[in-house]
């Protein structure tokens, strides 16, 4: 039997296969945390990276949002050689990493500058090799506000990394907002249709707004699409990526329940509190709600040298 994610060291989270990571993931019955942070900004406690911040407060596992493979940037981050970044943040940490890749169409600059895209965090093969060669365990193919990110383009770039990478590292796909694309907000965000495309074109994990995030997502509506996803032999990742992880933390528990009930595997809380991280408490909270204090402590007071 697969060894769940919430019995997990440090030792074993930063150095988990493929296979194990789903596995591990899986095993922890919907209580697998991951959080979501940008190391472009400036961190929230100035000499600490976002993503150890995160991972103090109780998180499985760092998502890095805005990571550039080609040119790295993690504030706060010892000085490391550009193909060891990844690797740093997982020492620090403790923690299993995953990156944003997004299949961006054009590259026109959107309406928030910080949104900007550049060559490095686009969702191409040859970007995608180089997460895998820096460390990456979880790709996820998604798209931030205003660049442009069509469930299309998603489903071609996850056919063209799933056929060169998919043995080797887990492939994530979905939207957790429009991402700027007019036509798919609302229930129109990720339909079965999408999810089974994505699933046919190799993703391990499908992605979706959490029930409350978005105009029109409600918990019945997700419920339907992570059963379909699960009958399709697909984890599910519920995502907060509407700027409510920096609500008050009675909100976050209530998204939390309510993604508990929609039956996904995977929770996901988003980068947007003050910009960088989530809310530290909101993380705690969060992490509390889906699994009790005696799984947060744990895994806030394991020593990373474990």
């Amino acid at each position: 039997m697969a060894k769940r994610m919430l019995n997990m060291s440090s030792s074993e989270l930063t150095n988990l296969s493929k296979k194990e990571l789903l596995a591990a993931m899986a095993e922890n019955e919907g209580r697998t945390l991951i959080s979501e942070t940008i190391g472009a900004v400036q961190p929230l406690l100035t000499d600490v990276t976002n993503a150890e911040f995160a991972a103090s407060m109780g998180a499985d596992m760092i998502l890095l949002n805005m990571f550039d493979v080609r040119e790295p940037r993690i504030n706060a981050l010892p000085p490391v050689k550009k193909e060891d970044t990844v690797r740093e943040v997982k020492r620090l940490t403790g923690r299993a990493v995953g990156i944003n890749l997004e299949p961006v169409e054009n590259m026109e600059k959107p309406a928030d500058e910080l949104w900007q895209m550049s060559g490095g965090r686009r969702a191409t093969v040859e970007n995608a090799a180089l997460a895998h060669q820096m460390g990456v365990d979880m790709i996820v193919l998604t798209g931030n506000p205003g660049n442009g990110v069509s469930n299309r383009a998603i489903t071609d770039s996850l056919k063209a990394i799933s056929r060169t990478l998919g043995d080797q590292i887990v492939l994530a796909a979905g939207k957790m907002h429009a991402s700027g694309v007019v036509g798919e907000a609302g229930e129109k965000i990720i339909t079965r249709e999408d999810i089974r495309q994505f699933a046919e074109a190799g993703a391990d994990i499908i992605l979706m707004p959490a029930p409350g995030t978005v105009p029109g997502i409600t918990t019945e509506y997700i419920r339907g699409l992570v059963s379909y996803a699960h009958s399709l032999g697909k984890l599910t990742i519920t995502s907060i990526g509407t700027s409510q992880e920096g609500a008050d933390t009675d909100t976050i528990r209530r998204i939390a329940i309510e993604c508990k009930m929609t039956g996904t595997d995977i929770h996901h809380i988003g980068d947007s509190g003050y910009v960088g991280m989530a809310l530290p408490e909101n993380i705690m909270a969060y992490s509390v709600a889906i699994r009790g204090v005696r799984h947060t402590y744990h895994r806030m007071a394991q020593s990373i040298r474990r």
